[in-house]
């Protein structure tokens, strides 16, 4: 099997970011984006997908976080795109949903090519802060990332909670399940999961 595997690299003014990926690994992580939460949430996200992940950012952080959160999203959503190539025999759907105390956060994802996000809550969630970090910050990262991968995004999360960690670290972990999903290998699938013959 050809290895699905991506190196990306993004330098801005702002930003300068580089991702290395390989879809096909055993969870293991290394993180280093200046921003604490950010690096704890990427971490579950790839230990529970099961990549290999190795992310390394610096930003204009002394102005704030903004730049290099939605940057990281962008970079990550190219590394899958990439490692992904023709997206050949892929499952292409995946869905999971993972409990935390009263949280429920659920995440289902469509590697169709076609980019969609929405976050959904079944009543509002606080906006409370950890690191200048806040749950908005995180819809972007989100927002950036599926949109550079080119998914159908949808996330719900039940019962948010006052605390920002308790309500995202459900999400990060669904969404690295339901990822997983979404790109193993389908043994019968010879070609491209879509009835057009290709995914862009």
């Amino acid at each position: 099997m050809k290895k699905r595997i991506a190196g990306i690299k993004r330098k801005t003014k702002e930003t300068d970011i580089s991702v290395k990926l390989n879809i096909d690994g055993s969870g293991k992580a290394k993180i280093d984006t200046g921003i604490g939460i950010l690096d704890h949430m990427l971490e579950l996200f790839t230990f529970h997908g099961l990549f290999d992940l190795e992310v390394s950012a610096r930003g204009d952080l002394k102005v704030d976080l903004h730049h290099t959160n939605e940057d990281i999203g962008i970079v990550l959503g190219e590394a899958f795109k990439k490692a992904l190539g023709d997206k050949k025999g892929i499952r292409r759907f995946g869905s999971s949903s993972v409990p935390m105390e009263e949280v429920v956060a659920s995440v289902a994802v469509d590697i169709s090519g076609r980019a969609f996000y929405k976050l959904s809550t079944v009543k509002t969630a606080f906006a409370t802060f950890e690191e200048k970090y806040s749950f908005k910050d995180a819809e972007h990262f989100f927002e950036s990332f599926a949109k550079r991968l080119g998914i159908n995004l949808n996330i719900m999360l039940h019962n948010p909670v006052q605390d920002l960690h308790t309500n995202l670290e459900p999400l990060f972990k669904a969404l690295g399940l339901a990822l997983d999903q979404a790109t193993q290998l389908e043994p019968r699938r010879k070609g491209v999961p879509s009835t057009k013959g290709v995914i862009d």
